[in-house]
C-alpha cells in the first residue's frame, strides 16, 4: 500500500508521519486489497484534523475526525475507517450469500428470451447509483480532488442541471453542461 501524507498549517515531523503510517498500515489486516492511502493532517484554529482516503480496487473509503490533539484525531479516524471496512465486508458477505441463492433459482427456471451481448466488443461491467446534492462547480472540483477521480457527476446548484466535471491532460478541469 502506498501512503502519502499531506500537512496543512503544521510541520510534517518524522514522529507524526511514522505514527500516521503505522495506524493506517494496520488497516491492511482487515482489507488486504488497499492500493493507496492519502492522509491529510491539518490545524484550523483550535482543531486538529485528520482525514484519510483509502483506495481499494473499485471502492473509495474516506473518513475525517478532529480533536484537540492530532495524535488522538489520527486514532479516531483510523477507528472510523476500520468500522467502515468491517461494515463493507459484512455487506459483501451478506450480498454474496443472497446472490448464490438467486443464481441457483435462475438456473432452475429457464429464461424465455436469451440475452444478447456482444462477444468481442466493449460492455458495461458496472453500474452505480448515487444521490446528487446540488454543488457549485468549485465545490465539485474540491469533492472530485478529495475522491481522486478523473471525472465527477453532480447537479449544478445554479442551473439544477446535471453536469460532468473532468480532469484534462494538462491538469486543468473541464465542465460539461447540457444545453436546452
Amino acid at each position: 500500500m502506498q501512503i502519502t501524507i499531506t500537512t496543512r498549517n503544521l510541520e510534517n515531523t518524522e514522529a507524526l508521519r511514522r505514527y500516521a503510517e503505522e495506524k493506517i498500515a494496520r488497516l491492511q489486516k482487515f482489507f488486504d486489497q488497499i492500493t493507496s492511502a492519502h492522509i491529510i493532517l491539518s490545524v484550523q484554529k483550535y482543531r486538529q484534523i485528520a482525514e484519510v482516503t483509502l483506495h481499494v480496487r473499485e471502492l473509495t473509503i474516506r473518513g475525517e475526525e478532529s480533536s484537540d490533539n492530532l495524535y488522538s484525531a489520527i486514532d479516531l479516524v483510523a477507528d472510523k475507517i476500520e468500522r467502515q471496512i468491517l461494515r463493507y465486508k459484512e455487506k459483501v458477505v451478506e450480498h454474496s450469500s443472497r446472490g448464490a441463492a438467486r443464481s441457483r433459482s435462475r438456473e432452475e427456471i429457464p429464461s424465455a428470451e436469451p440475452e444478447s451481448f456482444p462477444e468481442d466488443g466493449p460492455r458495461i461491467v458496472k453500474t452505480k447509483q448515487f444521490a446528487m446534492k446540488p454543488l457549485s462547480p468549485d465545490e465539485a472540483v474540491i469533492q472530485m480532488s478529495l475522491l481522486d477521480h478523473t471525472f465527477f457527476v453532480f447537479r449544478n446548484a445554479r442551473t439544477q442541471e446535471v453536469n460532468v466535471l473532468y480532469r484534462r491532460r494538462d491538469g486543468d478541469y473541464g465542465l460539461i453542461e447540457p444545453t436546452s
